[in-house]
């Protein structure tokens, strides 16, 4: 069997919780970014309403998807959901309040102002922070078992 292959199958088993989350991942966060998108460009609410609705409908997907799939947890709903309800907000707080920061800073660039919005850019960004910071505090905080 191939190198590849190998590092493909590694990726794919059912140990992996990461790659399980990434899974799951793309899931909410196909949901969650198409919410944000069509709010902030085609209802025109504001950045942060939109990124908190869009944010919400994918935590409630990645809540169920993560607990049950990714990592297997046996720990009670009601702790869990407190828990996950907890970290999804200091996660939303943090990576988009960041990603706004970096998005301000990039805008001074020509190149990235006339390229996307910088609305788009700071959603774009802080969904890379929110993954992060999100897979670290389900594994060892929400679902640790």
């Amino acid at each position: 069997m191939s190198h590849i292959a190998l590092i493909i199958e590694n990726c794919l088993k059912r140990t992996n919780s990461f790659t399980r989350f990434l899974m799951v991942g793309v899931v909410n966060t196909l949901t969650g970014l198409s919410i944000m998108l069509l709010l902030l460009n085609v209802i025109g609410l504001s950045y942060w309403f939109s990124t908190f609705l869009g944010n919400g409908s994918g935590a409630v997907v990645s809540y169920f998807l993560n607990r049950s799939f990714t990592f297997q947890s046996k720990v009670q709903l009601k702790s869990s959901a407190f828990r996950f309800l907890t970290v999804i907000l200091v996660c939303y707080l943090l990576s988009y309040s960041l990603s706004r920061a970096v998005a301000d800073f990039l805008v001074d660039f020509q190149y990235i102002r006339h390229t996307l919005p910088e609305d788009n850019l700071a959603i774009l960004i802080g969904t890379g922070f929110y993954t992060l910071t999100n897979y670290l505090a389900q594994k060892h905080f929400v679902f640790k078992t």
